[in-house]
């Protein structure tokens, strides 16, 4: 049988595009779960990369296997039929919330680097996510393939212009004070729990769609380790930054500092990889709510942009200090049942 490499890619690119919201594309979220705790948060990032490459191939083999049009019915298979039920409400809740950190995340955007009203980033992301969820699958699968290559192109480009300062390396095996250091031990698995947790909404009805075993398992595999050369290269980006927790979207801070003549390409980078996580969740949140009741995709659509607005109304940094890894630590619960879950499909 011919391999599908373009398939496999273009798997690959929903998956990063998933992962790569709100938190990952400002730094925020990378420097919450990681950066903060120095060499820790090194070794933490190669250990969540290596569960983002073993965990995404076998969740989508896994759902495609089964057949599994939305991730309710991936997670009654996983958890079973009653405990799935709960797990499929926690996962709507879970949405929603994140969806609501991506949209505070694109009006932190307009807030911090442009100066205009956080609305007006609210407002427009809100438009185009609506236009594109209109076409489907195939909006999601252009928006990602087109965000994601730009996205990994400047991440390198900061890694390079950081990697060649003659103060990284000491930067590098820094290990800073920090009063919840214990954290930085659970961080590779929470954060991959997370954002696995999460794709789950976009990767298990994309999986089914594509069926072939091949082609998702390598759409797996390339995808985690675009996630973790991503991870990698904004971490040792981020800890060139001092303070850099006090900044809501520290990439854009350094990307001022060290190369300015793209600093507002990069701006709009950051909207594009909020705006692509953005339309994956809602995607998923679509699908949930049709499984339950059959609505029209634009009844559906509206309501979660309601309550997510409503919800985005709370600052950006607050909303994804408490709710990112509150949910990682639950999600763990998710990520060992996967683990435990016997599969051995025959490859094609």
């Amino acid at each position: 049988m011919k391999k599908n490499w373009a398939a496999a890619f273009q798997i690959a690119a929903v998956y990063v595009g998933t992962v790569v919201g709100a938190g990952f594309a400002t730094g925020k979220e990378i420097v919450e779960f990681f950066s903060r705790f120095g060499f820790f948060g090194f070794i933490g990032i190669l250990m969540s990369g290596y569960l983002f490459i073993f965990f995404g191939s076998k969740l989508m083999r896994m759902a495609a296997h089964i057949n599994a049009k939305s991730y309710q019915e991936f997670n009654s298979y996983l958890f079973g039929k009653w405990a799935g039920r709960g797990i499929n409400f926690f996962m709507l809740f879970m949405l929603l919330g994140v969806s609501s950190v991506m949209l505070a995340g694109a009006g932190a955007v307009f807030d911090e680097q442009l100066g205009l009203p956080k609305n007006i980033g609210v407002f427009l992301t809100i438009f185009l996510s609506f236009l594109v969820m209109l076409v489907g699958t195939k909006g999601l699968f252009a928006v990602n393939t087109f965000v994601v290559p730009i996205m990994i192109s400047f991440s390198l480009l900061l890694m390079i212009f950081s990697v060649r300062s003659p103060h990284f390396l000491v930067q590098l095996l820094f290990i800073p004070h920090a009063d919840d250091g214990w954290k930085s031990v659970v961080a590779p698995f929470s954060y991959a729990a997370l954002n696995l947790g999460l794709a789950q909404a976009v990767l298990v009805p994309i999986a089914s769609e594509i069926k072939d075993d091949w082609t998702i398992k390598w759409g797996g595999v390339i995808g985690g380790a675009a996630l973790t050369l991503i991870l990698l290269s904004s971490h040792f980006t981020l800890i060139m930054l001092p303070n850099l927790e006090m900044y809501e979207i520290p990439m854009a801070i350094i990307m001022k500092n060290l190369a300015p003549f793209f600093y507002w390409i990069f701006v709009l980078v950051i909207y594009g990889e909020i705006f692509t996580s953005v339309i994956g969740n809602v995607f998923g949140l679509d699908r949930q709510v049709q499984q339950f009741k059959k609505v029209p995709t634009t009844v559906s659509i509206t309501a979660i942009f309601f309550v997510c607005y409503i919800i985005s109304l709370v600052d950006y940094g607050k909303l994804l200090s408490y709710l990112y890894p509150l949910f990682g630590y639950i999600c763990l619960v998710f990520l060992i049942l996967l683990w435990m879950k016997p599969f051995s499909p025959k490859e094609n």
